[in-house]
């Protein structure tokens, strides 16, 4: 195999998942009879451009099919970030009634939305059909297709450009990155803006988040390697934030090399040496962190067999991707896990894949009362605490996996 970047032929392995299923490949009660397709989850380290990888093993079109499970607009925080990222864009850049918006991996216009409200033309770009009718209905003109180098030329010759184009987690999805980036520096307009945002591979590492790799994920990204990308295609990066969102992300801008009417930020220069002295560059920083995900493994099988044997009742909440990982690299099934709870209507009803756990609607919780809950998405651990405050009227108490495994006791 060699890096989906530069080329170089991975030798080095950062994390072996094992085999397990794509991570949102829900399934219905009528297919617990029939078998289930498992993908390798290896993932590897190149040793030139340190872009952390998996292989493609599971095809990107059979991922993001027209059954895809994840809405954006189920997550109050998600609204609210897409909402200030909004008012953000347009104080900075000005953009206005005569700019062009364009989004990709646009779902089910979560952000797009926002843009609409004030009377910018936006175009959403989402390959999973049935969340771009969830768009369409918002009156969100949606292309359903994957971006790419074909894809940029087409719109192009339609007359569209980009003056804002922005992809919240997509960078990270697509299993062959130098056409996405070679298809934004064609579709971005002549002082157009590019914002992506994605889960910083340095707190991946740092905070032992080895549970947001799947399938869906081809790269883990540093902004050191992001920079790489970025500049074999044309395009310079002016400025960058940290943000909290997912466990820690990082929001870059982009412009053309080209274009000479953006100062590049000293955010830039000064994130690349944090990385540095981080150890980004060595292949050092890398090891180790297979031991640490057993570890969560480990702790998290004797949390629950305790449980078990205590007679007390364990429920989950938010049948998240992340969450899938970890309960499938933890062998963890439907015996010990009692159930989980998530607010997607799409999901419920159905069962986790491989873990068989059956996804419900909030309700089942307050009947149930578990003595435990475990919170999957981690990253959403405040929201989801205080929207299920209510379960210490029954002693009911919270636990979360990552970093490590903790009760929550308050």
């Amino acid at each position: 195999m060699n890096c989906r970047f530069c080329k170089t032929e991975l030798t080095h392995v950062f994390i072996d998942l094992f085999n397990s299923p794509a991570s949102n490949s829900f399934i219905s009660k009528e297919q617990l009879n029939e078998p289930e397709t498992f993908y390798p989850l290896k993932v590897y380290t190149c040793h030139q451009c340190f872009l952390v990888q998996v292989d493609e093993y599971k095809k990107s079109d059979a991922i993001f099919d027209s059954n895809y499970a994840y809405f954006s607009s189920y997550s109050t925080s998600w609204l609210a970030h897409a909402k200030a990222y909004t008012e953000q864009m347009v104080n900075r850049f000005g953009f206005s009634t005569s700019s062009q918006v364009i989004e990709i991996a646009s779902n089910d216009g979560y952000l797009l939305q926002y843009f609409k409200e004030k009377g910018i033309p936006v175009l959403g770009i989402e390959p999973t059909s049935n969340t771009a009718e969830v768009a369409l209905a918002k009156g969100i003109k949606s292309v359903v297709d994957f971006f790419s180098v074909r894809l940029a030329n087409q719109l192009i010759s339609e007359g569209i450009k980009a003056d804002l184009l922005l992809g919240n987690n997509v960078l990270a999805h697509v299993p062959d990155i130098n056409d996405f980036v070679g298809g934004m520096k064609i579709i971005l307009a002549r002082n157009g803006v590019i914002t992506m945002e994605f889960p910083h591979l340095m707190q991946l590492v740092d905070k032992n988040q080895f549970d947001t790799i799947y399938h869906e994920h081809f790269s883990y990204l540093s902004f050191y390697t992001v920079q790489q990308i970025f500049a074999a295609q044309g395009l310079s990066l002016f400025d960058v934030e940290e943000l909290p969102t997912h466990g820690g992300s990082l929001r870059i801008y982009a412009k053309h090399v080209e274009d000479d009417s953006k100062l590049i930020s000293s955010n830039v220069a000064a994130l690349l040496q944090k990385e540095t002295e981080k150890g980004i560059t060595n292949l050092e920083y890398y090891e180790g962190f297979q031991q640490k995900a057993f570890q969560v493994k480990l702790d998290l099988w004797a949390f629950l067999l305790e449980q078990k044997k205590a007679n007390k009742k364990v429920a989950a909440y938010g049948a998240a991707a992340k969450g899938n990982t970890l309960l499938n690299y933890c062998g963890i099934k439907n015996d010990l896990i009692d159930f989980v709870v998530d607010a997607n209507p799409h999901k419920q009803g159905k069962l986790l894949p491989a873990s068989h756990i059956a996804v419900v609607d909030e309700n089942v919780l307050r009947i149930e009362k578990p003595d435990y809950v475990l919170i999957l998405p981690w990253n959403l651990k405040e929201e989801i605490t205080k929207q299920l405050a209510y379960i210490a009227d029954w002693g009911g108490r919270f636990v979360v996996p990552i970093p490590t495994v903790e009760t929550i006791l308050d």
